[in-house]
């Protein structure tokens, strides 16, 4: 297989800060705990997470030409994300989001958007895609992808021999007819459960992920926060149990769960145990603040995911 990660969607920068349990209305300041500002995004998020798991990664993706965007270039150059195809985007503002975490887990969220959904495909990307192992493609809705763009992308990827993932984020009406595009060039399609639920049309886990297969996905996994994940692969169809921890801040779980069963795969893991992989990266994620928390390596999340207890199923 060949090496490296190439991750294309949204990419913002989030500032998060925890705890905020009221807002004071007064100009007196009030001291927190912390406030983490980082990139993330469906596919900022997934690169930042990979990379620190030590997966060579790229991204499409695109920033305005503010202050924020050199930030966040910086951001994903500092744990080794190749941004020669990230975009600036002249005249734009990067896409920003406000996050209030409470003391109860519970979070507020502000977003002022701005250049991060508007991604392009064009033949730097097209070449990326099919020249890596791996492509995340978490672009469903972008201005610039929907209509045929990224599934054409996909297909010239996996026809190269690329493993294809698929995420999503608040996804539009338009997301079934994008995704009966896509996913016949998907191998594991990962949305959220409440995302699956609403594209779908039913509530139970199994058949929705039975309604993506139908679609084309060679495998749906569906994540399901502290309820765990229900995976549809191959033949197999079960719940992979949770971590039980004290979460701080789960904003960017979903997309270090995606990137943590991709790197577990870039290192010839089946799939089942890749999703025991990312449940464990979505814990350590989880407890801190931020899109990293407190990930450090593949070996400390490895070392997580056999020790720490799950939940009951």
């Amino acid at each position: 297989m060949k090496p490296g990660l190439l991750t294309i969607g949204l990419t913002t920068l989030d500032i998060v800060a925890r705890p905020v349990d009221a807002l004071t209305h007064t100009e007196r300041a009030m001291l927190i705990e912390g406030i983490a500002c980082v990139p993330a995004g469906t596919a900022g998020g997934a690169a930042m997470v990979a990379a620190k798991l030590g997966v060579a990664t790229r991204i499409v993706g695109a920033v305005g030409d503010d202050l924020v965007g050199r930030f966040v270039r910086l951001g994903f150059e500092s744990v080794g994300v190749d941004t020669s195809l990230l975009a600036t985007r002249a005249g734009e503002r990067t896409s920003t989001t406000l996050l209030t975490v409470e003391s109860d887990g519970r979070r507020s969220s502000y977003h002022a958007a701005g250049a991060g959904g508007g991604a392009t495909i064009g033949e730097g990307a097209i070449a990326a895609a099919c020249g890596s192992g791996f492509v995340h493609y978490a672009a469903v809705g972008g201005r610039a992808t929907d209509g045929g763009a990224g599934a054409a992308l996909l297909e010239a990827a996996k026809g190269a021999g690329a493993v294809v993932t698929c995420d999503l984020i608040s996804p539009r009406r338009t997301a079934r007819e994008e995704l009966s595009r896509l996913l016949p060039h998907v191998d594991y399609f990962m949305p959220s459960a409440a995302e699956a639920t609403s594209i779908s049309g039913v509530d139970d886990l199994a058949a929705a992920a039975a309604f993506f297969r139908d679609l084309g996905a060679g495998a749906c996994i569906i994540k399901n926060g502290s309820q765990g994940s229900y995976v549809s692969v191959g033949d197999q169809r079960r719940t992979v149990p949770a971590h039980v921890i004290r979460p701080v801040d789960t904003t960017s779980c979903g997309d270090s769960y995606c990137a943590g069963f991709i790197a577990a795969l870039s290192r010839g893991w089946p799939p089942l145990e890749a999703c025991r992989f990312a449940t464990a990266t979505a814990a350590l994620v989880a407890q801190g603040l931020g899109t990293l928390g407190k990930l450090e390596s593949f070996a400390d999340t490895e070392r997580l995911m056999s020790e720490a207890a799950v939940a009951d199923r």
